[in-house]
């Protein structure tokens, strides 16, 4: 077998259909988020406004954050020097785990190198442990959820994104006594809605199943302390499994889940994902401690954030531009072809020196391509006009549709 012919029209396919990736080589600037270096083959760099990260507070430039790490470097050296069993559980490990166990008022938390890991091997391990166990799976979730569940090789519905009453009809269906898992996500990152977890957690009572939530969008971005959305709605206790991320709102790297005891300790004791992974540097650890410590007691950067989205959402409206709906931080930008995406995404990049990643299948159905924006606290209204103008500009200059239309089976 010719194995690079094989590869070649692999790659080929996707450049066709205008999926291929093509990733930004850019240097974020100390201390002057959302502006960042863009660097071309030949290493010259431009500057650029960042429109797509997911460092949505600007917490990875956050002061507090930064001595945090220095600190830490000076006093452990850089990495943990092996997995949680073998030498490699830092006390800034312990600390953080502590934190995430009382932000989400739970018994414990368990610490992972990534979101996607820590829900890939937290839903393998849960589903495979629990004896014929059967997990109810939100249809818009993310991979990292869709993978775990897979490799459990448990029994698996799909409910309709968000619908409770598809959830039930799927439930009442399912053996009484058979162990139940439902799996669901807070807020869904490519459209920005959010899930009735109060009705979730009405019916999981009702049908005795776990559930499990992903509150990677949420985490440090809604709730007094920024415990997410089931602490914004008062249901957090409700919850049985609250996974989230440190890489995100918190501006850091990593992954967690907090539980009971006996739970998280099931979870570290059997996942492959966690056992034989080396553990996150403490620096990291470190930095996202302070990070939550500062949210806990902080809702500047929060309020600045849901404000800036709430005013970029209206000046896309205002400038007739197929914003989605939304009922979070998340503002997507409607296109539905994924080779125009990518040529508004291009266009922006090298004309008017404004980063935003072309979103397309498979991270969203086909036919559904974006532009997906994440204005974050420090994204000013020159920024913002700025970008609006140039939308504006790009449009029409293409000729592309200015509503959001979108059928009912997609």
């Amino acid at each position: 077998m010719d194995y690079e012919q094989v590869f070649a029209h692999a790659l080929k396919t996707i450049r066709e259909e205008g999926r291929y990736r093509i990733f930004a080589d850019i240097m974020r600037e100390k201390g002057n988020f959302p502006r960042a270096n863009r660097f071309d083959i030949s290493d010259n760099k431009r500057g650029i406004t960042v429109w797509c990260s997911n460092d949505y507070l600007g917490m990875g430039q956050n002061p507090k954050v930064l001595e945090a790490m220095h600190q830490a470097l000076e006093e452990t050296g850089a990495g943990a020097g092996g997995t949680r069993n073998i030498g490699g559980t830092n006390h800034y490990h312990v600390m953080l785990e502590r934190e995430l166990a009382s932000l989400h008022n739970k018994q414990a938390a368990l610490l992972f190198t990534s979101g996607y890991v820590s829900n890939e091997a937290t839903l393998s391990t849960l589903a495979k442990i629990l004896p014929n166990c059967i997990v109810f799976s939100d249809a818009f979730n993310h991979a990292s959820m869709i993978q775990g569940i897979r490799s459990s090789g448990a029994k698996k519905h799909i409910f309709k994104h968000n619908d409770v009453d598809d959830l039930e009809r799927l439930l009442k269906a399912a053996p009484k006594d058979a162990p139940k898992i439902i799996a669901f996500e807070s807020v869904y990152s490519m459209d920005g809605d959010v899930a009735p977890i109060e009705k979730i957690c009405d019916l999981a009572d009702a049908y005795g199943a776990l559930t499990y939530l992903d509150e990677v969008h949420a985490v440090g971005m809604y709730g007094p302390q920024g415990g997410g959305i089931s602490e914004r709605d008062g249901v957090a206790a409700r919850v049985d499994v609250i996974e989230g991320t440190l890489g995100k709102a918190y501006g850091v790297m990593g992954g967690y889940i907090a539980s009971t005891k006996k739970l998280i300790d099931v979870v570290r004791s059997f996942a492959s994902g966690f056992i034989f992974t080396t553990a996150l540097s403490p620096v990291l650890a470190a930095g996202a401690l302070a990070s939550i410590r500062h949210l806990r007691k902080s809702n500047v950067e929060r309020q600045a954030q849901q404000k800036n989205a709430a005013r970029l959402k209206a000046l896309f409206v205002e400038k007739n531009l197929p914003v989605m709906p939304s009922d979070s931080h998340i503002v997507p930008l409607f296109i539905g072809d994924p080779v125009h995406t990518k040529t508004v995404s291009d266009i922006l990049m090298e004309e008017y020196g404004l980063y935003v990643q072309p979103i397309n299948y498979p991270t969203v159905p086909e036919g559904t391509e974006r532009l997906r924006f994440t204005p974050g606290p420090l994204h000013d209204e020159t920024m913002m006009t700025a970008l609006v103008e140039a939308l504006d500009e790009v449009w029409q200059r293409m000729d592309l549709n200015r509503h959001y239309t979108l059928s009912n089976d997609t």
